[in-house]
């Protein structure tokens, strides 16, 4: 099997630190490699089509909101883990861009809604394509089988993470401090 920058770390690892678990090891910094470089095509797939990541996500919710495609303004600053400031800021330059609109919540006249326009839902899903192109030239270096496997073990590890909520995260956090 072809070796990756990966293995030639791990090597130096077995030698300089031999208590390491190597396979975790090599997991984890693999996840962490891959998960930057998408991070970056993303940032690069947004940027040409005149958005930030943020401004990308923020459509994203409208868009996966169904049909109306609008939630409240709170709502998406929590998915998107925002302070109100910052997503003022957001939708002010997403909403000039014709991208979205606010819209009075009929039942709550203190609550805006934020609707995504027909041109933010075309203008987010022409960038979606973009990005499903390229994400797709790395899935297909693994066959259909290898990719439902590959899928059940980071589903696994996701499931994992979250039951413990985090607490492996704090626990690591603690060690350091400690």
């Amino acid at each position: 099997m072809d070796r990756d920058v990966v293995d030639e770390k791990l090597e130096i690892w077995a030698r300089e630190l031999p208590l390491l678990d190597l396979p975790t090891e090599g997991l984890v910094e693999r996840i962490q490699k891959l998960a930057r470089h998408l991070n970056r095509s993303l940032d690069e797939t947004a940027a040409s089509f005149g958005l930030t990541l943020t401004d990308w996500r923020l459509l994203g919710s409208l868009r996966g909101a169904g049909p109306d495609y609008r939630l409240p303004a709170g709502v998406i600053a929590e998915q998107l883990s925002l302070s109100p400031g910052a997503i003022t800021q957001r939708l002010d330059g997403l909403e000039q861009a014709g991208y979205l609109r606010r819209i009075p919540d009929p039942d709550d006249r203190r609550v805006l809604q934020i609707e995504l326009t027909p041109e933010g839902r075309t203008r987010w899903e022409e960038a979606v394509g973009v990005q499903a192109a390229k994400e797709q030239l790395i899935a297909d270096a693994l066959d259909e089988r290898e990719k439902a496997a590959l899928n059940d073990l980071l589903r696994k590890l996701m499931l994992s993470f979250a039951a413990s909520g985090g607490k492996a995260e704090r626990r690591g956090q603690r060690e350091q401090v400690g």
